[in-house]
């Protein structure tokens, strides 16, 4: 029997890269963004997660029509300031929909997992998260998917259900093209990314799409409590033995 994924910000991007790459493996695809594509590869709920209570009533509906076998929280958000200029609303903003919605979908997938005994949570971290110029707040909050999702790992272990993180450097996403790579400082900035990286290269959403992938397959069933880093060989530099 196919499983059932549940994809939040899975609109563009690794979302949908992902979504696409498990529809190809036969696998049914629950997808939630604030909208959705034409061509979405399953069934699309759109809903803003960054209202807890719309959360809620999207939770509450899902469960009740689905069996989810794996969730790959995906939704994220950024913002770029030095430390003297973090603005705390952009950073409690930050923190919530990077973290709070993280949360609250897998709690309310939890149950349903936990009775049947399987589960598969995915969450997406960053390169980010072991520093970068102006990401006070964006690396606290993927440093903080770390160290909940080990958490969860610990806690669930025995409940057959693994918790691991996929974290992904530069990705030409459509966000990431965006918001880096055109205007006037392109070139400067393309340059400043590419320089972190040994390959010489951005990632594409469909190689991140893969190890999301791999985390939530049966075959993986060993493997709990992980970050895999995408990045190209970016975080080698960084990451202590």
């Amino acid at each position: 029997m196919a499983e059932t994924i549940l994809i939040t910000g899975a609109s563009r991007g690794i979302g949908l890269a992902t979504a696409r790459h498990l529809a190809a493996k036969g696998c049914k695809v629950l997808g939630v963004a604030r909208s959705g594509p034409d061509d979405f590869p399953g069934e699309f709920y759109a809903a803003n997660l960054g209202d807890e209570s719309e959360t809620a009533h999207l939770l509450d509906n899902i469960v009740q029509a689905h069996a989810v076998d794996g969730v790959v929280n995906n939704l994220g958000f950024n913002a770029v300031e030095p430390l003297g200029s973090v603005s705390l609303d952009n950073f409690r903003r930050v923190v919530d929909l990077n973290l709070r919605t993280m949360i609250q979908v897998t709690q309310a997938l939890l149950p349903g997992m936990q009775a049947r005994k399987y589960g598969r949570i995915v969450n997406l971290s960053s390169r980010g998260a072991l520093g970068r110029e102006g990401r006070t707040s964006y690396g606290a909050a993927k440093a903080g998917v770390i160290g909940m999702t080990r958490t969860w790992a610990l806690e669930l272990a025995k409940c057959g259900i693994t918790a691991n993180v996929v974290s992904p450097g530069p990705t030409a996403t459509e966000m990431f093209i965006r918001n880096n790579l055109q205007g006037p400082h392109a070139e400067q900035n393309r340059a400043r990314f590419l320089a972190d990286v040994p390959m010489g290269r951005f990632g594409e959403p469909a190689e991140i799409a893969a190890a999301i992938a791999f985390f939530l397959s049966r075959e993986a069933s060993f493997v709990t409590g992980q970050v895999l880093h995408v990045c190209g060989g970016s975080s080698v530099g960084t990451i202590p033995l």
